[in-house]
Order: structure tokens, then sequence, then C-alpha cells
């Protein structure tokens, strides 16, 4: 087994966006409101320009769900007013919704011939405000990965949003959550299946 070396992704969407979307959940977090937002640059990695980031106009604005999952523009955006990504963000309704897209418009990319990708996926945000400032956040690796593995609550938290998506009830969530809880801590309860 490997599992010391495995990422679990905190967003249900390419691995290489995923720095950015911590990047923009903790500007808003910060208090940085989208309609204050003048441009947004983030640096990247040249080898991920044509995956996430180009043509910019169809990662600003993807013509469907799949498409989303890969364009850095609409997900920063999506973390930033939603505050955070799950599945529903790939819905018809959420991939037209006028407010993420206005800030999605806003997004723009540079190259960083320091970048370590592919050895390290990182995130850098540089937003300008409307009233001048700058204001910035950077995640030097993926959040889930070796360096920084997802709490048990960020893994339960995903669990619930995805089973939520998937019709299930809170119920059947807490449920479930249970007999996996006894997988994971290595005490195993099989009742709640006989009945």
């Amino acid at each position: 087994w490997v599992t010391d070396t495995l990422a679990f992704k905190p967003y249900p969407c390419g691995t290489m966006a995923q720095p950015y979307i911590d990047c923009a959940r903790r500007l808003a977090a910060r208090g940085v409101a989208a309609e204050d937002v003048e441009e947004i640059v983030c640096e990247v990695a040249e080898g991920t320009v044509h995956r996430l980031w180009e043509p910019l106009a169809d990662k600003q604005r993807p013509r469907n769900g799949y498409a989303a999952k890969f364009a850095v523009p609409y997900l920063l955006a999506t973390g930033f007013v939603k505050g955070g990504v799950g599945l529903g963000a790939f819905t018809e309704a959420a991939i037209g919704d006028a407010k993420v897209l206005a800030l999605a418009a806003k997004v723009k990319f540079v190259i960083d011939p320091d970048n370590p990708y592919p050895n390290n996926y990182t995130g850098h945000v540089r937003a300008t405000l409307k009233d001048g400032s700058v204001v910035e956040e950077r995640q030097p690796y993926l959040r889930g990965g070796a360096q920084e593995p997802l709490t048990r609550q960020d893994v339960t938290d995903k669990f619930a949003l995805n089973v939520a998506h998937g019709g299930w009830s809170k119920a059947q969530g807490d449920t479930a959550l249970k007999l996996l809880a006894g997988l994971y801590d290595g005490k195993i309860d099989l009742t709640s299946l006989r009945a």
C-alpha cells in the first residue's frame, strides 16, 4: 500500500486548479467582495496553460459542466463567490451564474518561469481592487497532498456534499459515514446493514 503518497483532492475538478480555488476562497474570507475586484492575475506554469487557461474566453465562460472542470477562471470565481467548488458547480444552471461569470471574466494569467510544475502544483492569485489596492494569496502546494493532507473533517465534509448532490438524505449520509468511520478506525459494525 502506498496510501501515504496519495492525494485527496478538495474539489471535484482538475488537480492543477485546486490551489487557485484555495487562494480565491482565502481572498473572499479576508472580506474582499467580488464587486470590488477590478482584475485578478494568476501566476501559472507554462505547462498548464493549454489545459486550464486557453482559450481564455472559453475558460472564463465554459460551454458545459465538463469543460468547467478544467477552466481555472471559472473555478476560481466559483470558489470565491460560492465559498467552495462541489459537484453542483458543474450543472447547467451553475455554469450560467451571472455573479460567477462576471468575476471569471476578470481573471487573467501570466507565466511564472520559476513555477515548479510538474513536480508541484501551486497557486498565486493577485487581485487589484477598484480602489487601487492589491491583495494576494499563495498556495505553495496541493492541499490534500503529502505536504498538507486533508483532515478527516475535510474528507467527511466532501463526502456529505457529494452524497447530498447525489440525492441522499442527511440521515442516509450520516448512516453511511458512521459505517465508513468504523472501517477507517478499524472497528466494523455491520448490524446497520442487516435491518
